[in-house]
């Protein structure tokens, strides 16, 4: 995206918009040559309302006036060789195709004003989200990182869908969750938890003891800003993984999240069996699970939330996510999101009714590892290498 590039696509949009205002041009001299040809009982002259009307469909209000004031004046020289201008109807055609003119030319100011306020407002709004949804780095860690979001509101780009990573010392840790509700009405509660785990996440040991504060946090959200005739229905789902940097395995909690899903080259799609404690905001004091699973080298960990499974085709069926992505368990990250985005989209009929996330992470082979794997052990790479843990997270 060098100068020399951005001069080139502004010559062929300069050299584009010119090309177009030859045909209202045209139109103008075929009516007016037409026209003057053809007896004095006959009157093209009206049509040429449509070159002005056909320009303020590519072009802003001062190009527009330009083409009104040629139709206007191609419309004089018809009345001229037509009987005059004191003809009463040729008169009358000048008067309303002038009219006609202005008007479009008004038309065509007030929308440039209001696509300048929406241009506006939309460059605000993404700083906003952007401030509150931070992208999320392609390389954390022993990870490399791919995410999609799609927002159920018009022009948003966040909603009530969230994820966020951080380091620690010697691991990654990844949150994804959903609060209730959708769209831009969400987006408050979204970012209390989004700040509640980046505060937190470095100051907790363990994943329970994390989402112990992140409960807190929603509970006293909800007390403070909670209206009356929504108590109790405020809450969130959310996931929290730890991969550590040398260690083959991811730690999971699950606040009544959807469980991951874990691609292995060679089509292999795996659903970890998690121990999923109630969503954040529903009891006072839960207890957390600590699941622990084998995560290889070469493997790809998939999260996502129920936006993308509760997807509905015309005929009300679910998006079958572990079905669809087993055709591409071998992709990088990247390639996998866009290959999900395209399918989802072309799944839901172009539009989806609730907020969707998903975060590909897919952990990179050491230097040593990648000589190594294809010696690995199949029987060791799948299913929990420990015993699920209580916790209270207190």
């Amino acid at each position: 995206m060098g100068p020399g590039r951005s001069i080139g696509e502004l010559r062929q949009s300069w050299q584009s918009a010119h090309a177009l205002l030859l045909l209202p041009v045209a139109f103008i001299v075929v009516i007016t040559v037409v026209d003057l040809r053809t007896p004095e009982n006959v009157h093209l002259g009206p049509a040429l309302v449509i070159a002005p009307a056909l320009t303020l469909s590519f072009a802003g209000p001062r190009t527009t006036a330009f083409v009104g004031a040629l139709a206007v004046a191609a419309q004089v020289v018809i009345a001229v060789f037509h009987g005059g201008l004191g003809s009463t109807n040729h008169l009358v055609q000048i008067v309303a195709l002038t009219v006609l003119s202005v008007l479009l030319v008004v038309y065509g100011t007030v929308r440039e004003r209001r696509r300048a306020q929406l241009a506006q407002v939309r460059t605000v709004a993404e700083a906003a989200q952007h401030v509150l949804m931070w992208p999320l780095p392609e390389q954390i860690g022993p990870l490399r990182i791919a995410s999609l979001y799609l927002a159920a509101e018009d022009e948003a780009q966040i909603g009530g869908d969230l994820y966020a990573t951080t380091r620690t010392d010697d691991a990654v840790r990844v949150l994804i969750g959903d609060v209730r509700g959708k769209g831009l009405s969400a987006i408050g509660e979204a970012a209390l938890l989004l700040g509640a785990f980046r505060e937190s996440a470095h100051r907790h040991t363990t994943l329970p003891g994390l989402a112990g504060t992140l409960e807190q946090s929603v509970n006293r959200y909800t007390a403070d800003f909670e209206p009356p005739e929504e108590v109790g229905e405020r809450f969130a789902t959310a996931l929290l993984v730890e991969i550590p940097d040398r260690d083959p395995v991811t730690r999971m909690t699950s606040c009544g999240h959807p469980p991951p899903l874990l691609l292995s080259p060679g089509h292999a799609v795996s659903v970890p069996s998690l121990h999923p404690s109630p969503p954040l905001g529903v009891y006072e004091r839960a207890e957390y699970t600590l699941d622990v699973f084998s995560f290889e080298p070469g493997d790809t960990l998939l999260l996502y939330t129920d936006g993308v499974v509760e997807a509905r085709d015309a005929r009300g069926r679910f998006y079958p996510l572990t079905e669809r992505v087993a055709r591409w368990t071998d992709d990088s990250p990247e390639a996998l999101m866009h290959h999900i985005r395209r399918d989802l989209l072309a799944h839901a009929g172009g539009r989806l009714d609730d907020d969707a996330a998903l975060i590909a992470l897919h952990r990179t082979p050491a230097p040593s590892q990648r000589r190594q794997r294809g010696h690995r052990s199949q029987a060791g790479a799948r299913g929990p290498v420990e015993v699920s843990r209580r916790a209270s997270g207190r």
